[in-house]
């Protein structure tokens, strides 16, 4: 006799808790998913799952100081042009004008 979904479905999550598996969720913008996209093409892979896994072993293997170059944040550096600086210089210099006159 064959058996059910459900008996299969238990089956499976038996086996995967067993197994110290566990779901990681990514939720990701477009951008993301394309570079995901073109890792696993360049590389010949077809899950999306199989990537991420491979990535973070390989990243692992690295070790700390090896891997964190790869997982640091690029940061933006914010410039203010000289129209800006000039503007709130102006708008600082009225608001103590504002000040001293309230006072």
């Amino acid at each position: 006799m064959a058996s059910t979904q459900k008996d299969r479905s238990a089956k499976t999550a038996a086996k995967r808790k067993s197994r110290g598996e566990e779901e990681l969720r990514l939720h990701t913008l477009a951008g993301t998913r394309q570079a995901l996209a073109d890792l696993m093409a360049w590389n010949g892979i077809e899950e999306q799952g199989e990537a991420m896994t491979l990535m973070i072993h390989h990243l692992h293997g690295l070790g700390p100081a090896g891997s964190a170059q790869l997982l640091s944040a690029p940061r933006h550096e914010i410039t203010i042009s000289e129209n800006v600086s000039r503007k709130l210089q102006l708008a600082y210099n009225r608001e103590a004008l504002r000040i001293c006159h309230d006072e």
